[in-house]
């Protein structure tokens, strides 16, 4: 009967301090100091005051912890990297960090609430918020486009209108311009050229003359 007993106290206390996944604990925090930085934790990792760390009695190394400070409302997730507090009445020990985030920096002991916390993974590459893409206007063109015709038949006077030149721009035209172009030296008249066609009937007559002295050679040598 009392082998019974003992076994059964020893599995109660067991379950009691073993932590639910859903089960949320109440008691008091306490932080490492500053001057704590370097030290070696129970898992094997350096202790940094930037860090958000936490040490605990039961939960698996690695564990995600919400902190949250009852007085101000104030929440903060850290990692298990210690064992502690064995202090009666405190639950957890922050690293410097996460307790300036609770705001109990000046206090030194915080009542809060400390659970495991969740990370929520939605559907990995799924958008929550659609992109609406602009609307284009695709224009339809035709199939033999040709600028020139369609400028000319949209513009029936551009052509004729840009190649003469406007009045207004003429008696603007400025009087050394006038000067400029009445002091260009004349041409001497027998330095031009001649006239192409005198010059064809020249080389004509003279292939004339090479065919009939051709011919006529041609005949002294068949007598």
């Amino acid at each position: 009967m009392t082998y019974r007993r003992s076994v059964l106290i020893t599995f109660i206390t067991i379950l009691g301090f073993t932590p639910l996944p859903a089960q949320t604990q109440r008691g008091k925090a306490t932080y490492y100091s500053r001057r704590a930085t370097g030290a070696r934790t129970a898992s094997g990792e350096r202790l940094h005051h930037d860090s958000l760390t936490c040490a605990h009695r039961t939960y698996p190394f690695g564990t995600l912890l919400k902190v949250t400070n009852l007085s101000n409302g104030k929440e903060v997730v850290v990692r298990v990297t210690d064992r502690g507090p064995f202090v009666r009445g405190r639950i957890i020990d922050l690293s410097w960090r996460a307790a300036k985030q609770l705001g109990i920096l000046a206090q030194g002991v915080a009542t809060v609430k400390v659970e495991v916390y969740k990370e929520t993974r939605g559907i990995p590459y799924r958008q929550e918020k659609t992109i609406n893409l602009p609307e284009i206007d695709f224009e339809i063109t035709e199939g033999d486009y040709k600028l020139v015709d369609n400028w000319t038949r949209a513009n029936p006077q551009g052509s004729t209108e840009s190649t003469k030149p406007s009045r207004r721009k003429i008696a603007e035209k400025p009087h050394d311009a006038r000067q400029a172009t009445s002091s260009k030296p004349q041409l001497n008249p027998s330095k031009l050229q001649t006239n192409p066609q005198h010059k064809n009937k020249k080389e004509g007559n003279i292939w004339s003359k090479i065919f009939e002295k051709l011919k006529q050679q041609k005949d002294e040598i068949l007598k």
